[in-house]
């Protein structure tokens, strides 16, 4: 499988194919899955000398780390007041300590190994009515109280200053938020990894796991044994591979355009400042310009992971009603892309056997929440479980419904909340 034709495989940077698994080979720890939380993973990992292993099923950042919005939108898909409520103060304090270090990794990752992938800084929430504008004032409480002191509450002059649309009454700009392109974020992160002696495959998805000592993971081609065995495939894992993680989560389908590239004096009208915006709404969304000057446009869910018919239909309007002014504007690319979603919205991680560990379910987030968890195994490995733990101990129910019936209750849940956004309720 090669890469989907999206406005990020056709800029990508020039990178060789990596190699397919065609024999049997030993490591320290074999990863399942070439996208950021593999990643991440493996250059944590290989930078304090474990000998790595990633098998990837298609190609480096092939899933949703290869075509999302590009957004590095810090915390989770929930906030830290909604963890306490949930979990409990502790909970609260351990995961609100960590909730702004992912993108601080992406910006030491960028600089440390030189990745050319556009990195702009600063992101906004916006607010289109008063209830999701006072929430957004206790965002930037809670978030202060957490140490992020480059916040600054936008008013209705302020927003339509940073963005020509009149759709918004407010907003919260971040600057220690931004936005890249993902794809050429990823294949640097591939690159240091090489450097650092770790080894990669492509076309060599996982078929079957043995556990055991040591653990056995066996491609169409080849086979690794290793010592320890991290999953990390989120949405385009197969369910078939290991049926335990499919059943708390659910793969969810997200829509972008990117516009044909607009004049240097457009692309300032819109959004001088060049931040990165996203809506509050419950299916919110999100918008950045790209270094090319294009207009790269998001939103919605599709629940299950289908391929829409149109994509085009589903978000042009959406672009519209933002920027009116780009009524006739034309699309030079459209793609879908799943990424994983928990019924908690929380991030999944665990131990499934011994050292056998997985990360998924980052329901959005993935960006940022992915490059943490990274870290975070790594100092499992090497015996700090503590900050991977106040992640694994998180509760999570499966979707109600089951396997059957979970896709369309939970669209209809959704269903429920976008009218709540429609009525600013």
């Amino acid at each position: 499988m090669n890469y989907v034709e999206s406005y990020y495989a056709a800029t990508a940077n020039p990178h060789a194919p990596w190699p397919t698994l065609q024999e049997s080979i030993q490591c320290d720890v074999c990863i399942i899955g070439g996208g950021f939380t593999g990643l991440s993973a493996a250059l944590h990992l290989t930078e304090v000398g474990y000998d790595v292993v990633v098998l990837e099923a298609a190609r480096v950042g092939f899933g949703a780390s290869g075509r999302n919005g590009g957004q590095v939108v810090n915390s989770y898909s929930r906030d830290v007041d909604v963890i306490e409520q949930r979990y409990g103060k502790e909970s609260a304090r351990m995961l609100g300590s960590m909730m702004f270090e992912g993108a601080e990794i992406i910006r030491d990752r960028i600089k440390r190994y030189a990745i050319d992938c556009d990195y702009r800084p600063g992101g906004i929430f916006a607010a289109l009515n008063a209830r999701q504008m006072a929430h957004l004032q206790k965002q930037k409480t809670r978030w202060q109280q957490y140490g992020n002191h480059d916040l600054e509450l936008l008013d209705e002059r302020g927003i339509r200053r940073e963005v020509a649309t009149e759709r918004y009454v407010g907003g919260l700009l971040d600057r220690r938020g931004g936005h890249l392109h993902p794809l050429n974020l990823a294949l640097g992160e591939a690159e240091a990894i090489r450097r650092h002696g770790g080894r990669i495959y492509e076309q060599s998805a996982a078929t079957d796991v043995v556990y055991g000592t040591p653990n056995r993971v066996k491609t169409a081609q080849g086979e690794v044994s290793a010592t320890f065995v991290i999953f990390a495939g989120n949405a385009y894992l197969s369910p078939q591979l290991e049926p335990r993680l499919s059943r708390k989560s659910m793969p969810c389908g997200s829509q972008i355009v990117a516009t044909e590239p607009l004049t240097p004096d457009q692309a300032l009208s819109l959004m001088p400042n060049n931040y990165c915006v996203e809506d509050c709404n419950y299916l919110l969304d999100y918008f950045r310009l790209t270094a090319d000057n294009r207009l790269l446009y998001g939103g919605g869910v599709v629940y299950g992971a289908r391929e829409p018919a149109d994509i085009e239909a589903l978000i042009r309007p959406k672009l519209r009603r933002t920027f009116p002014q780009l009524q006739n504007v034309k699309l030079d690319f459209s793609w879908s892309g799943n990424f994983l979603l928990t019924l908690s919205r929380m991030p999944q991680f665990g131990r499934m056997e011994k050292n056998v560990y997985f990360m998924q379910g980052d329901s959005g987030h993935g960006v940022t929440s992915t490059h943490l968890s990274g870290k975070l195994i790594s100092e499992v490995l090497r015996g700090d479980a503590e900050r991977f733990d106040a992640f694994a101990r998180l509760p999570h129910l499966p979707f109600p419904g089951g396997r059957r019936f979970k896709v369309p209750l939970t669209a209809m849940g959704a269903v429920w909340y976008a009218l709540r956004d429609r009525l600013g309720v």
